[in-house]
């Protein structure tokens, strides 16, 4: 086999590989898109998953450095927030701009 058909063998071979590893997963979960367990968690994940960032995120944190204002406001700010308008793209934005402000107040550049 020459170069270039070698070559373009694996390229065809490569993207046959990828789309069908893309695809499994759709073709796998359709029937269980109706089950109950997949309402279960639909319903309850998206919680499951913020308690885990929140924990990660702040799982370091040491109330007595300065910089511990910075993610304990933003914090607030969010759950604060997202409590008051039910709006997640809004309580995103504004506890990230809190945290960036305290940050760059506490350490400026």
């Amino acid at each position: 086999m020459s170069d270039t058909g070698y070559a373009v063998g694996a390229v065809l071979l490569a993207a046959a590989l990828t789309w069908t590893l893309r695809a499994l997963p759709f073709a796998a979960l359709a029937p269980l898109r109706a089950g109950a367990t997949v309402r279960y968690l639909s319903a309850r994940m998206p919680v499951g998953v913020m308690v885990i960032l929140v924990v990660y995120c702040l799982r370091d944190l040491s109330l007595a450095q300065p910089l511990a204002l910075a993610p304990v406001a933003a914090l607030a700010v969010t759950v604060g927030l997202h409590l008051w308008r039910r709006n997640a793209l809004l309580s995103i934005l504004a506890g990230t701009a809190v945290h960036v402000a305290l940050a760059s107040s506490v350490f400026p550049r």
